[in-house]
């Protein structure tokens, strides 16, 4: 039996409110709980249609509207899953803790909440976009590792968190996924469709599948997660009376080395495996021309979205290959509160390809 995913009937059912419903995280969370008979609403500025998601549009910079946006909404359970990026670290922590300071103060007084989840990220171990790096925690890393000095938007949104749990008496927990793996358009931290579109494009013009990222990178252990492990882990921890008030590392449980599963990558596409060459050649700049090379192709394999810059976050990508540092995650905690779900690596890439290939985002070259 799956010990993350709970069966719920009755007047049994949870509402969960996943904010940022439309990005990779919040997207597969809410499809995953609603599937698992929670009822869900989604909050996004612009949160489109589902079937089994109820749509609240909302800014979570403008409070009045927010307020207005989930009035008369009475949830069980929250689940912050967004953030927008700004040019400072500074700025980031002025905006996202303003975000998130502004969602429960929306929320205040509402006596049916039990608990809410924040989701970060390994920034937690290595400092922000604009110090990358310069500090980092000792791998692997450890939930109780210390925070590092300096501005963090993540630490902000956890005490923000922190203290509205302590006035609301609700449970919290705060997740820390490594590169997320799933299915989302649209969003800037999303390696997977970028991947996907870029092996696209080799495929398409006959250029090799250059990993973009550094030497220490393509050598190094490292872990990735998936967006479907994480949306079981968000419900197990919400729910499990012994994850209550805590943080979690969230990977796919394997560890690998990029040399050993690029080869893989680029054979599902059918196109040449590269390892990094020297100096390394990173995808924002080669990939500059890219719109009207996929524009071509979208017309030709009749592909859903003719944007390249809706599918690939190509600057995220590279920071994340581009990093020239260990990164490795502990899960023991998870594991001895009893999550003890596994997700094989190269499977989530394939998995995620197939579905692209299946609602035309990506060629099938068939």
């Amino acid at each position: 039996m799956d010990t993350a995913s709970t069966s719920i009937s009755g007047t049994e059912q949870r509402t969960a409110l996943v904010v940022g419903s439309t990005g990779i995280t919040g997207r597969n969370l809410a499809a995953h709980l609603s599937s698992n008979g929670w009822k869900v609403y989604g909050l996004a500025r612009n949160p489109g249609t589902s079937p089994d998601i109820l749509p609240v549009a909302a800014d979570l910079l403008k409070p009045s509207s927010l307020r207005d946006a989930l009035s008369g909404i009475k949830v069980s359970h929250v689940f912050f899953c967004t953030w927008l990026r700004q040019e400072t670290e500074t700025e980031n922590v002025k905006v996202n803790g303003a975000m998130i300071e502004n969602l429960f103060a929306a929320l205040e007084g509402t006596s049916q909440l039990t608990h809410a989840a924040l989701v970060t990220g390994t920034k937690q171990y290595r400092g922000p976009f604009e110090a990358y790096g310069q500090t980092s925690a000792e791998t692997p890393f450890r939930e109780d590792t210390p925070r590092l000095p300096g501005e963090n938007f993540y630490y902000t949104q956890e005490d923000v968190l922190f203290a509205a749990a302590k006035r609301g008496g609700f449970g919290w927990s705060v997740h820390r996924p490594h590169s997320m793996i799933g299915y989302a358009l649209g969003n800037a931290m999303n390696m997977g469709v970028t991947l996907a579109v870029y092996a696209s494009i080799c495929r398409e013009t006959g250029q090799p599948f250059i990993f973009p990222g550094s030497h220490l990178q393509w050598n190094a252990l490292t872990d990735v997660t998936d967006a479907l492990l994480l949306a079981q882990h968000l419900e197990w921890a919400s729910t499990a009376p012994q994850a209550r008030d805590q943080a979690f590392n969230v990977v796919n449980g394997d560890i690998f080395r990029w040399r050993w599963l690029w080869p893989q990558l680029a054979a599902y596409f059918g196109v040449e495996a590269s390892g990094p060459p020297e100096p390394i050649s990173p995808l924002a700049p080669r990939m500059a021309g890219a719109g009207s090379i996929w524009k071509t192709m979208a017309a030709k394999y009749g592909l859903a979205e003719p944007n390249v810059d809706k599918l690939a976050s190509w600057w995220h990508t590279d920071g994340d290959l581009g990093r020239e540092l260990e990164c490795v995650n502990d899960m023991s905690k998870s594991r001895k509160l009893g999550f003890e779900i596994y997700q094989d690596t190269p499977t989530s890439f394939t998995s995620l390809f197939d579905r692209l290939r299946r609602d035309r985002i990506i060629p099938s070259f068939d």
